[in-house]
């Protein structure tokens, strides 16, 4: 069983050739792809801040006329 079983690594060096050989496997997204992405995580931020912003504004509002402040 021995025989079969993979050497396990150890130490900086066996940690840098794994972090290599796992590297290899990553499928990187293409230009376009990443601009498509990109555009969708600045929509995505931009939509909730503005949603955050006027349930923010609506309960302080709220808060205000409840308790009479100003």
């Amino acid at each position: 069983m021995a025989n079969t079983e993979k050497k396990k690594r150890s130490g900086l060096f066996g940690y840098l050739k794994d972090v290599r050989v796992e590297m290899k496997k990553v499928v990187w997204p293409t230009k376009k792809e990443m601009v498509s992405y990109t555009c969708m995580v600045v929509f995505a931020c931009a939509f909730f801040a503005v949603g955050f912003w006027a349930l923010d504004s609506i309960f302080a509002a709220g808060l205000g006329a409840l308790l009479s402040i100003s």
